[in-house]
């Protein structure tokens, strides 16, 4: 099963121009607010037109401006999950799940894939609920089973976990982890939380002001994000203009050093990232002086603001982050960056 998604739009200002192919599992869109995510979503699923382009699912065209088709969203076999799920708030679980069973004339089939969708979703017990009844982890399941009872060739998933909160988040996002391994089906995924994106998908495209900048594997684009935008929404907080200055070498103006990196420079660099988990004492790679700031301690972790010893005037403190109670006998008045934990930053990286 695949989605070809090749489509442009204009809306004002804003101009989405999108091109991206599936390979299977979950393929995550991760990018911030306005960026284009949910309007591509909306493309797929038929609810917005676009001004050219096609779409492909599954060896079916949904949408071929040249040859002039475009599917209604009730032809498309595509499941669409709103942040808000979108439940009709007058009707039971009962009744919005067996709304996508009106194709199925028979009855008896027809309650007994209510009746197995109430098991998959763990819903028995809660058929006579109505949405307000329900808690943000019963709605979320309920307005699954309603997609899935459909049999969708498709599954996305607009900011899933968006109204929850982080406690049932994460307990929401494991049992969404089981459930995607049984949907046999392709599944899109739209977030703007880098640790939903990790957890969930299998790959991941990012995006910026409409553009999908990349699309790799979930793991190499985190060791290896490429751009400045890509390493921000992956959790960098350490980002600044580089200069290439030699085939592992790259000086950083705005920290007033100069750093070995393990990956080969390549022309075109323009800034470099590093990870506030990367900084180390004892490490004697890149190793420099440091002035520290502030702290800012977490219930696991102690975060330790710092500026190098040349540092220009004016620049953003640094982030090193650490285990809490890690750091003992006093702070450390050097810090190191192993050569393959300094993220190369390209405007225009092969392949984006």
């Amino acid at each position: 099963m695949s989605l070809y998604v090749d489509v442009e739009k204009r809306l004002g200002d804003f101009h989405l121009k999108i091109q991206f192919e599936t390979q299977g599992g979950v393929l995550g869109l991760l990018g911030a607010s306005g960026c284009g995510k949910s309007y591509t979503l909306k493309c797929i699923a038929g609810i917005e037109t676009p001004d050219r382009g096609k779409i492909v699912l599954d060896g079916v065209t949904l949408y071929d401006s040249a040859a002039k088709i475009d599917l209604k969203p009730q032809k498309r076999q595509v499941g669409y999950l709103f942040q808000h799920y979108a439940l009709f708030p007058n009707m039971t679980v009962r009744q919005n799940i067996l709304c996508a069973l009106r194709g199925e004339k028979d009855r008896a089939r027809r309650q007994a894939a209510l009746e197995a969708m109430l098991d998959v979703m763990q819903l028995r017990g809660l058929e006579n609920h109505r949405p307000h009844q329900l808690s943000g982890g019963q709605a979320q399941r309920a307005a699954l089973a309603r997609i899935w009872v459909s049999k969708p060739r498709l599954l996305m998933l607009d900011e899933p976990f968006s109204a929850l909160d982080s406690h049932l988040r994460e307990k929401l996002q494991i049992q969404m982890q089981e459930m995607l391994a049984q949907f046999p089906g392709e599944t899109l995924m739209v977030t703007h939380s880098r640790d939903e994106a990790y957890r969930l998908c299998r790959r991941i495209g990012v995006m910026e002001e409409g553009r999908l900048l990349a699309v790799k594997d979930t793991k190499a684009l985190f060791a290896d994000p490429g751009t400045s935008c890509a390493a921000a929404l992956t959790g960098c907080k350490n980002i600044a203009p580089a200069v290439k200055r030699g085939s592992h070498q790259v000086e950083v103006p705005q920290w007033g050093l100069s750093l070995t990196t393990a990956k080969a420079v390549e022309d075109g660099i323009t800034a470099v990232g590093i990870r506030a988990h990367y900084f180390n004492p004892k490490t004697p790679s890149n190793m420099n002086r440091v002035a520290f700031t502030g702290v800012m301690e977490e219930p696991f972790e102690t975060t330790y603001c710092f500026r190098w010893a040349n540092q220009q005037p004016g620049t953003e403190d640094l982030w090193w982050r650490v285990p809490k109670d890690r750091v003992g006998g006093g702070l450390p008045q050097e810090l190191g960056i192993a050569p393959a934990n300094v993220l190369l930053l390209y405007d225009n990286p092969a392949g984006a």
